[in-house]
């Protein structure tokens, strides 16, 4: 790989840099990893490459270290990113890599993530990025029923330990998994999700969760695909949108009301702007930069097309006050909420992505289990879950008749015998509802199809926390259900136990 030559920067035009004193205010992500709180993105190199002509990485490269020049030293890209991943090995393989920070996201294709598996993935970016160390390796997963992703995270903290890892972080996880998997004693630094006047999912439980857990929040889409900036403030909505961020920030803007919702909005962020002196932008990305749990905000960029180095600058230069967050409080009041949790654009109706709805790309996913006919007996299938229990009882984790799904008594059991969420029913509610849910699509049913839970609680106490996990998976199927406190569950430390039915439609 070539690295980038000592007169780089005025090959690739040097002298249109302006040289800024004001710089990017830092933050230490966790212990030893100081950061730029305005983080800059490379997810539109996949853009940029679209029609499959890759960018120059020494020209990248290049492009790059002027931003790092300037403070903005800290880059977040994946490796679906186009070749965002060799552009900045290449600028870490040269002589304008001190202080550059540099953070991936590995997001496998759900299956088993054996230690073999995880080393690999991690590999193919340390090989691409030119470096013996990953500052942040931040993991994506598609699929909660697929509880791999507790094996990835736990072979993720033994690289870590072996130092090809500073930090582990997450992509677009939910507070519920993201509590699961602190529960285990994985050591999560932070978890990357979408924030702005949009989406203001991240500011509630999830928030509440990582002060309460010192976990930082990287918050993307702040400025929902360049939508939050004067250049759409009054006009009408556009009749087309050409580039992949525009075109999922359409769907936010859809989902929040429309354009009015949306113009609602800008109109007192500009207001909030002139009174200030900055732009609608500045404000927008104020706002997200302001929210107790935010360590950064990542802003895109176009590598050798368009920047806005200036103008982020003046994100440092003033402070949103009370009256500013009551206008916007007041705009927010005309749009509705985004659906879910964080992350669930990518896992659930509606899909808020650029491609749009992702059920074709879940429903190509494997079953975690494979069915089986049962012989002799026409329309029935059962599933085994590999518990060890099951053909020493004689019983299966699930059975379709016909048109119905029974799911047997379920608990928070991970593979061989682990139990996921000592000491935490909510957490092993959560476990266990992903594990019916599973059951039920290898039978080839869904969640929606369910039509009675019961539960089985070691403790009353735990009633309120359960029933609220319950309400997250079902408060739209609203099925028949019956919980009660029980004298033991089998097990040490098991405190839920569930079971459901589902009749499938014909």
């Amino acid at each position: 790989m070539s690295a980038i030559p000592s007169d780089t920067v005025s090959l690739y035009g040097a002298a249109a840099v302006t040289t800024h004193k004001r710089r990017p205010d830092r933050t230490e992500l966790a212990s030893g990893l100081e950061i730029s709180r305005l983080v800059t993105g490379l997810w539109q190199v996949a853009d940029m490459e679209r029609n499959g002509t890759l960018l120059d990485p020494v020209k990248g490269a290049a492009d790059m270290a002027v931003y790092a020049q300037q403070g903005f030293d800290t880059f977040d890209m994946a490796d679906h990113y186009g070749s965002a991943e060799v552009i900045t090995g290449t600028l870490l393989a040269s002589e304008a890599r001190p202080g550059v920070r540099a953070f991936t996201k590995w997001c496998p294709p759900p299956g088993p993530m054996t230690a073999a598996v995880v080393r690999e993935g991690v590999q193919r970016s340390l090989d691409r990025m030119q470096t013996s160390c990953i500052d942040l390796l931040q993991f994506h997963w598609w699929t909660y029923e697929h509880p791999a992703y507790i094996d990835a995270m736990l072979e993720l903290a033994k690289l870590r330990q072996e130092g090809l890892i500073a930090h582990i972080g997450l992509a677009n996880f939910d507070t519920a998994h993201l509590r699961l998997l602190l529960n285990e004693g994985i050591p999560i630094a932070s978890n990357q999700v979408c924030m702005s006047l949009l989406d203001r999912r991240g500011t509630e439980e999830m928030s509440a969760l990582c002060l309460e857990r010192d976990v930082k929040l990287l918050a993307y889409g702040v400025l929902g695909g360049g939508f939050l900036s004067d250049r759409w403030v009054g006009v009408d909505a556009p009749a087309e949108v050409g580039d992949w961020s525009k075109m999922k920030y359409q769907r936010f803007i859809n989902a929040i009301g429309g354009w009015d919702a949306l113009q609602a909005v800008l109109t007192a962020a500009r207001k909030i702007a002139l009174k200030h002196g900055v732009s609608v932008s500045n404000v927008a990305t104020r706002w997200v930069l302001e929210q107790p749990a935010v360590a950064a905000v990542i802003v895109g960029a176009r590598l050798g097309e368009s920047e806005h180095r200036a103008d982020n600058l003046k994100l440092f230069e003033f402070a949103l006050d009370a009256q500013d967050h009551d206008a916007l409080n007041l705009a927010f009041s005309s749009t509705t909420r985004l659906p879910g949790d964080c992350g669930d654009e990518y896992r659930k109706p509606p899909f808020l992505t650029a491609s749009g709805d992702l059920s074709h790309h879940l429903d190509s996913l494997a079953p975690l289990w494979e069915r089986k006919p049962v012989a002799g007996r026409a329309n029935r299938w059962t599933i085994d879950s590999g518990s060890h229990w099951e053909p020493l009882a004689g019983y299966s984790r699930a059975v379709r008749v016909g048109e119905r799904i029974l799911v047997s008594g379920t608990t928070a059991t991970h593979g061989a015998g682990q139990l996921v969420g000592r000491g935490d029913a909510a957490v092993q509610a959560t476990y266990i509802l992903d594990k019916i849910a599973a059951s039920i699509k290898a039978l080839g049913g869904q969640m929606q199809d369910v039509v009675r839970t019961r539960i089985y609680l070691q403790n009353a106490a735990d009633c309120e926390m359960v029933s609220r996990v319950h309400g997250k998976y079902f408060g739209d199927v609203r099925p028949a259900n019956t919980l009660v406190e029980v004298a033991a569950l089998v097990g040490d430390g098991y405190l839920v136990e569930m079971e459901a039915e589902a009749i499938v439609d014909a």
